[in-house]
C-alpha cells in the first residue's frame, strides 16, 4: 500500500483495497469479453449488435477506470496488464468459437449478470468494512450494469 493521508484506517484501506482489485479484474475482463463480441458477432443484426456491444463497452470502460482510481486513491496498485487479470478475474471465460448475435447475447447476458452479482455483494462488503464512498460507487456500477444487461436481455426477449 502507498501512503496517504486518506483517513480511512490502513486496516480498512487493505480490505478495500483487496475488494476493489478482484472487481477491476473482472471489470476489465467484462470490458475485453465486449469487445470479442463486438469484433466477432456476424448474423442479420450484426450492424445494431456491433454498435450495441460497443457502446455497452463504452459504459464498462468508464466503470474500469473509476475502480481503478478509487484502488489508486486509497493507497492500493491498479493492476491492469492481461496477466494480472488472467489471474485474478472471477468471471466465465468467453466462448471464443460463437459468431451468432444470439449466442454473444447468451454469453454477455450471462457475463454481465455475474459482474452485476459480485458488485451488488461487494456494495454491503464495502459498508460493512467501513467504507461508504467505495460502497456507493459499487452501488452507481450496479445499477449501471443492471441496466446494460437489460439493453442485452431485450434482444433476446424479442421472441418471448
Amino acid at each position: 500500500m502507498h501512503k496517504t493521508r486518506n483517513t480511512l484506517s490502513e486496516q480498512v484501506r487493505k480490505k478495500i483495497a483487496t475488494l476493489l482489485a478482484a472487481r477491476l479484474a473482472d471489470a476489465i475482463d467484462l470490458s475485453l469479453q465486449l469487445k470479442q463480441a463486438h469484433w466477432n458477432v456476424k448474423g442479420p443484426n450484426f450492424i445494431a449488435l456491433h454498435e450495441l456491444f460497443d457502446s455497452v463497452h463504452d459504459v464498462v470502460e468508464s466503470k474500469v477506470d473509476e475502480l481503478a482510481e478509487r484502488l489508486t486513491a486509497l493507497g492500493g496498485v491498479a493492476e491492469g496488464t492481461v496477466q494480472a487479470v488472467g489471474k485474478r478475474s472471477s468471471l466465465p471465460a468467453y466462448p471464443l468459437a460463437i459468431r451468432s448475435g444470439t449466442d454473444h447475447l447468451e454469453a454477455l447476458a450471462r457475463v454481465l449478470a455475474a459482474f452485476g452479482g459480485l458488485t451488488r455483494t461487494a456494495i454491503g462488503a464495502a459498508a460493512a468494512a467501513g467504507d461508504e464512498v467505495t460502497s456507493d460507487l459499487f452501488n452507481e456500477i450496479t445499477g449501471e450494469i443492471d441496466k446494460q444487461l437489460w439493453f442485452i436481455e431485450a434482444h433476446l426477449q424479442a421472441g418471448a
